[in-house]
C-alpha cells in the first residue's frame, strides 16, 4: 500500500534505460519523465520517438526499464525538514511496451488521465512523433525513508493495493501536528514510547493505519544523539481525514492521561492500549 501510494501521488519520476550510445553502450541512463497509472497500477508514459530514453528502449531487446519516483518537498509528509533520502520512494522495474491505440481497450481512459495530470498532453498526444508506453512491473522496491523501511514488494500485492485514503492530505496533517502539537508529541514520546532525554520529536508520516514518529534522544556517549523511528497504530483503520484527526487526538489523550497518572482501572474499555512498534533503531550507538 505504501509503494502504491508513492507511485499514485507522484506523477513524475526518473526513467532508467540502458544507453545505446557508441561510447557507453549498456550504461544506465536516467531521464525525467511524466506518467499516469492504468487501472492495474502499470505506469503509462507519453514519449517522443526521438527522446534519448525512447531510442534506448527501442534498441534494447530486453525492453527492461526502471521507473523511480519519490515524494517531492510539496507532496512529502513533513514539516519542511524531510528532504532527500528522508522521504518515501519507490522503484518499479519491468518490461516496457509501446501501446497500440487501435487495439488497447483502455486507450481513451489513458488519454483522459494523462490530459488531467499533465496540461501539455493535449498538444502532443495526437502527434505521430509521440506514443504511449506501458511498463509491466516485474519487481517493485519500496523505501520508507533514510534508515527506516526498505523491502521488495510482491508485484501481485502492489497491483491489488489501493493508495492510502490520506495520501493527498497527509502532508498538511503532518505539518500541522509538528507545528501545533509539540507538547502533545513530547508527552507521547515520554509516556507512550518510553523515551528519555528527548532532543527532538516529529511525525514523519501518517496513513489510514497509524503514524510514524521519529525521536532523537541523548546517547550514552558524550555529544552522541540517537534517532529511532516508531510506528503508532490507530485502534481502527480510518476512512477520512476527520477520522484520522480523531484517532491522533485519542493517542494524545492517552499520553496526557499517562503523564497525569490517570488510570481507569477495570472500568476502562478493553483493548484500548495504543499499539506501538519500534520500526527503526540507530545502529551506530
Amino acid at each position: 500500500e505504501k509503494a502504491k501510494t508513492v507511485i499514485t501521488v507522484c506523477h513524475s519520476g526518473t526513467l532508467c534505460t540502458k544507453s545505446n550510445s557508441d561510447d557507453i553502450p549498456g550504461a544506465p541512463f536516467g531521464s525525467f519523465v511524466d506518467y499516469v497509472l492504468d487501472d492495474e497500477g502499470n505506469p503509462i508514459l507519453l514519449m517522443n520517438e526521438m527522446s534519448m530514453h525512447t531510442l534506448n528502449i527501442n534498441s534494447d531487446p530486453d525492453g527492461l526499464v526502471t521507473l523511480f519516483a519519490q515524494f517531492s518537498d510539496k507532496k512529502a509528509p513533513s514539516d519542511g525538514i524531510n528532504k532527500g533520502q528522508d522521504v518515501s520512494r519507490c522503484s518499479i522495474t519491468g518490461k516496457v511496451e509501446k501501446i497500440d491505440p487501435q487495439t488497447a481497450e483502455d486507450i481513451e481512459l489513458i488519454r483522459m488521465r494523462y490530459s488531467i495530470a499533465h496540461a501539455y498532453a493535449d498538444q502532443v498526444m495526437d502527434s505521430p512523433k509521440f506514443a504511449f508506453y506501458r511498463i509491466q512491473p516485474s519487481k517493485v522496491y519500496f523505501v520508507g525513508g533514510f534508515g527506516v523501511l526498505a523491502k521488495w514488494v510482491p508485484v501481485e500485492e502492489y497491483r491489488d493495493a489501493a493508495a492510502d485514503i490520506l495520501a493527498m492530505e497527509a502532508a498538511d496533517i503532518v505539518t500541522k501536528l509538528n507545528r501545533v502539537h509539540t507538547e502533545d508529541l513530547q508527552l507521547t514520546a515520554t509516556h507512550l514510547l518510553g523515551c528519555t532525554e528527548i532532543e527532538s520529536i516529529r511525525v514523519t508520516n501518517i496513513d489510514r493505519l497509524g503514524m510514524d514518529v521519529r525521536v532523537t534522544t541523548k546517547g550514552k556517549r558524550k555529544n552522541k544523539l540517537i534517532t529511532d523511528e516508531f510506528r503508532i497504530g490507530f485502534r481502527i483503520p480510518v476512512i477520512s481525514v476527520e477520522d484520522a484527526k480523531s484517532e491522533v487526538l485519542k493517542v494524545f489523550q492517552e499520553a496526557w492521561e499517562a503523564a497525569n497518572g490517570i488510570d481507569w482501572g477495570e472500568d476502562g474499555e478493553p483493548d484500548t492500549e495504543v499499539p506501538v512498534l519500534k520500526i527503526a533503531a540507530d545502529g551506530l550507538e
